[in-house]
C-alpha cells in the first residue's frame, strides 16, 4: 500500500466564528475524540518522560479552549505543583470553568491571544517546556521549521503529539459520526490525518540537531510523537 504524502488543507472549525453554534458542538466533539485518542494520557506521559523534577512554566501552543490541555495537567498535578501554564491561541475561548479546574488542581492558567509566530518572535519569555497537542500539523513544512526554530530558541524542552498520517489513522478518521461527530468534525478529522506526521517527519525540520537529544516515534492508537531536549543542559534546566 503506497504511503500517504502529507497535505496540509485549512480546517473548517479554524474559519468558523468560537460562538457559531457548529464550532461550538466541534470543540465538544474534539474532546470525545481525544479521548478515544488517549490524547491526554500520551502527552502526559511525555512530558513527565523528558522533564526531571517539576516545570515551574508550560508554554502550550494553539490550545482551543484549554480541554485537552487541563485534562493533561489533572494527570500531572499529584506529582507536578506549583505550575503555571500559558494557553496560546488566536481566539480567547478559555471559559471560567475551565480556569477554576485549573486552580482546583493547584495549577495557574494564564490565556495568551497571540499568533504564534508573532508571539514567539517577540513577547513570549523563556520557558521549562513548550508543548503543542493537536497543533503543528496546521502548518506546511517552510512555517513549520519556522516555528520549529522560534520555539528552540524559548526552552531546553519541547514536546509534541500530533494525529499519526497512516492509512489505519485515515480509515478510522472517517468513522467518527460513529461517536456522534458532526460534519465539521468529520471533515477536519481526515484533514488532520492526511496533514499528520510519521517516521521521522519532524526531526529533520528541527533545527542545530547536533545540539539536541530528538525522540519521534509512534503512540498507540493514532498518535505521532515528538520530544526535543537541548543535549548540554540538564532536564529541568531553561535557557538563559
Amino acid at each position: 500500500m503506497a504511503k500517504l504524502a502529507r497535505a496540509v488543507y485549512p480546517e473548517l472549525l479554524d474559519s468558523l466564528p468560537c460562538d457559531d453554534p457548529r464550532a461550538m458542538q466541534s470543540r465538544r466533539d474534539l474532546q470525545r475524540v481525544n479521548s478515544w485518542m488517549l490524547q491526554t494520557k500520551i502527552m502526559a506521559t511525555m512530558l513527565s518522560r523528558h522533564f526531571d523534577g517539576t516545570p515551574k512554566t508550560i508554554l502550550d501552543l494553539g490550545s482551543g479552549d484549554g480541554a485537552l490541555m487541563l485534562g493533561v495537567a489533572n494527570r500531572l498535578a499529584p506529582k507536578w505543583q506549583g505550575v503555571t501554564v500559558r494557553l496560546l491561541d488566536q481566539q480567547d475561548i478559555l471559559s471560567d470553568e475551565t480556569r477554576q479546574a485549573f486552580g482546583a488542581i493547584g495549577w495557574r492558567v494564564e490565556s495568551v491571544v497571540a499568533d504564534v509566530f508573532d508571539y514567539l518572535s517577540h513577547d513570549a519569555a523563556t520557558t521549562d517546556i513548550i508543548s503543542a497537542n493537536l497543533f503543528l500539523h496546521h502548518f506546511e513544512n517552510p512555517d513549520l521549521a519556522r516555528l520549529l526554530e522560534l520555539a528552540a530558541a524559548r526552552t531546553t524542552l519541547f514536546v509534541a503529539c500530533e494525529p499519526r498520517r497512516d492509512h489505519f489513522s485515515l480509515m478510522a478518521s472517517s468513522l467518527v459520526w460513529v461517536i456522534g461527530c458532526n460534519d465539521i468534525t468529520q471533515w477536519d478529522a481526515k484533514t488532520s490525518v492526511r496533514a499528520g506526521f510519521n517516521n521521522r517527519d519532524l526531526s529533520k525540520l528541527w533545527p542545530n540537531q547536533n545540539d539536541w537529544v530528538l525522540d519521534e516515534s509512534p503512540a498507540r492508537p493514532f498518535t505521532h510523537c515528538f520530544a526535543a531536549r537541548q543535549s548540554n543542559s540538564a532536564p529541568g534546566d531553561t535557557p538563559s
